[in-house]
C-alpha cells in the first residue's frame, strides 16, 4: 500500500538526483573549481549583514523540531555550527578556501558560467548549474519542513500520534527536509567545510531518527503499525 501511494514522490526524487548524472560536465567543473579552491578569484568577502541574515533564517528551521520531541541542544548545536561555519567561509572570510588555495590553486582555471545572476542587499551573486541545483533542493527542504511544522503546530495542543497529512507519506518529513539542505549546501558549496560536515550530519540526522522512534514506541504503542505503513523518509 505504501509503495503505491510514495510512488510519484519517490520518482519525481529520483529525477531530481539523476540531473548531476545527465549535466555531469557542468558539475564535475563546478566540484572541480571549489575543491581545489580556484573559486578564491569570485568569492564573495566581508559581506556580515548576509552572514548574520543567512544564518538566522536557517538556524530557525531548527526551531520547528521541538514540537515533536524535546529540543536535543547537542543536535541544534552540532547544526548552529555547520551553518555558522558555512556562512562565514561563503560571505565572510574564506578560512578553508584561502588555506586550500595555497596548494591547489591553478592561475587561468576558469569559473562555470552563470546559469543565474542577481543582486541582493547591494551584493551581487551569480549561480551556475550545481549551485542552481543545490538551491533547488534547499527550496524543496525548506518547504518540507514548513510544511509539517505547520502540521505538527496544529495538532501540537493534540494528545496523540500524529500521523496524517505529510505525516502520513513521511515518518520524518523534517529531517528529510534537513538532509536535503545540507546536500544542497555540498552541492552549491563543495568546499572542505561542506565535504567534511554535511557527511557526518547526515549521518547525525539518521540516528536522531532512529532514537526518536525508539521514544515514540514507548509512548505511543501503535507507533509499530506507522512504521510498517509509513516509510522513514520517503
Amino acid at each position: 500500500m505504501r509503495t503505491y501511494k510514495n510512488l510519484i514522490p519517490r520518482i519525481l526524487l529520483l529525477s531530481l538526483f539523476l540531473i548531476p548524472i545527465i549535466y555531469f560536465n557542468g558539475f564535475y567543473n563546478h566540484f572541480y573549481v571549489y575543491l581545489s579552491s580556484n573559486v578564491i578569484t569570485g568569492v564573495i568577502t566581508q559581506q556580515w549583514h548576509i552572514v548574520i541574515i543567512c544564518i538566522l533564517i536557517f538556524i530557525a528551521f531548527l526551531i520547528p523540531l521541538s514540537y515533536r520531541r524535546k529540543a536535543n541542544w547537542v543536535e541544534y548545536g552540532l547544526v548552529s555550527a555547520f551553518f555558522i561555519s558555512l556562512f562565514i567561509e561563503m560571505y565572510g572570510i574564506p578560512l578553508t578556501v584561502l588555506f586550500a588555495s595555497k596548494y591547489f590553486f591553478t592561475p587561468g582555471t576558469q569559473l562555470p558560467p552563470n546559469l543565474i545572476s542577481f543582486h541582493f542587499l547591494g551584493v551581487g551573486f551569480g549561480m551556475d548549474i550545481a549551485m542552481t541545483y543545490g538551491a533547488i533542493l534547499m527550496l524543496i527542504g525548506m518547504f518540507i519542513i514548513i510544511v509539517g511544522w505547520t502540521k505538527l503546530y496544529k495538532s501540537v495542543k493534540k494528545e496523540g500520534l500524529v500521523t496524517d497529512g505529510i505525516y502520513a507519506y513521511s515518518r520524518h518529513p523534517q529531517y528529510l527536509g534537513f538532509i536535503l539542505i545540507i546536500l544542497g549546501w555540498l552541492f552549491g558549496w563543495p568546499t572542505i567545510i561542506t565535504v567534511v560536515l554535511a557527511p557526518i550530519l547526515i549521518y547525525y540526522y539518521i540516528r536522531v531518527c532512529k532514537t526518536e522512534e525508539n521514544e515514540m514506541v514507548k509512548e505511543f504503542p501503535e507507533y509499530n503499525g506507522y512504521k510498517e505503513s509509513v516509510p522513514l523518509f520517503i
